[in-house]
């Protein structure tokens, strides 16, 4: 099997390339880039299954190498890393349509397993495209989440939910931590798109994120003028989490 290629844009290059480093003893391939100028003329020469960028870097920025990145191959899985925790940063980040963000100083090992859990995804959406994604049953974080008996399931709790709940929820574990698409999502359940379905989902949404309440690593993320992502945060080494059962 062909070693996955990562290209990754950071400016600090003694960071960088112990980054770079780490990554390919765990058997990736990764150029280094530490110029925003040039990032986007590398990916063009070459044939990557990730990038990883940093926000702030010298002469273009990685919101703006993304964007451009994005026009050449919108399938393309993308990381920031980023010193900034501004809402309003990371927002723009998942519109342009990133697959996670990673606040610095963070674990190298915490980002191999995002990269490792990005891949996966990946391959599994596009084995879905190809054969049709028939699954009916989605952990969630610590939660099960049975489409086909509409039910949410942790330790001995279980919620039932109404059908469009049930949808909804099924469309987000399918695109889990990319963006499902507010009018897809409107006309796949509503059947339309306007104002009124559209408060009708907002509360479907509402309804769904106090199912999921007793995990707090579990999100559903609105993202505005695009749509929702759903998401589980990692837990940090050595950190524990004790569950609730579903709210009723």
């Amino acid at each position: 099997m062909e070693a996955v290629r990562i290209l990754m844009v950071e400016d600090d290059v003694n960071f960088g390339v112990v980054l770079k480093s780490y990554l390919e003893l765990s058997d990736f391939e990764v150029d280094l880039v530490n110029d925003g100028a040039k990032a986007v003329a590398a990916f063009k020469k070459g044939d990557y299954q990730i990038c990883i960028l940093d926000v702030m870097l010298p002469n273009v920025d990685g919101f703006s190498i993304a964007k451009e990145i994005k026009r050449l191959d919108k399938d393309i899985p993308l990381v920031f890393l980023t010193a900034k925790t501004l809402k309003e940063d990371i927002l723009k980040g998942f519109k342009l349509g990133a697959d996670d963000y990673i606040t610095k100083p963070f674990d190298a090992e915490v980002l191999l397993y995002k990269i490792r859990a990005i891949l996966s995804r990946q391959a599994g959406r596009q084995a879905g495209r190809q054969e049709g994604d028939d699954r009916t049953v989605f952990p969630i974080g610590h939660f099960t989440f049975d489409s086909a008996k509409r039910t949410v399931s942790l330790d001995d709790f279980e919620a039932k939910l109404s059908p469009k709940e049930a949808q909804l929820l099924r469309m987000l574990c399918v695109n889990m931590n990319g963006i499902t698409p507010r009018d897809e999502a409107l006309r796949a359940i509503w059947g339309d798109d306007n104002y009124f379905t559209t408060r009708s989902m907002d509360v479907f949404v509402s309804k769904l994120r106090k199912h999921l309440r007793a995990d707090p690593r579990v999100k559903i993320e609105n993202i505005h003028g695009s749509g929702f992502v759903l998401r589980v945060d990692q837990l940090r080494p050595g950190e524990e989490e004790a569950g609730q059962g579903p709210s009723k």
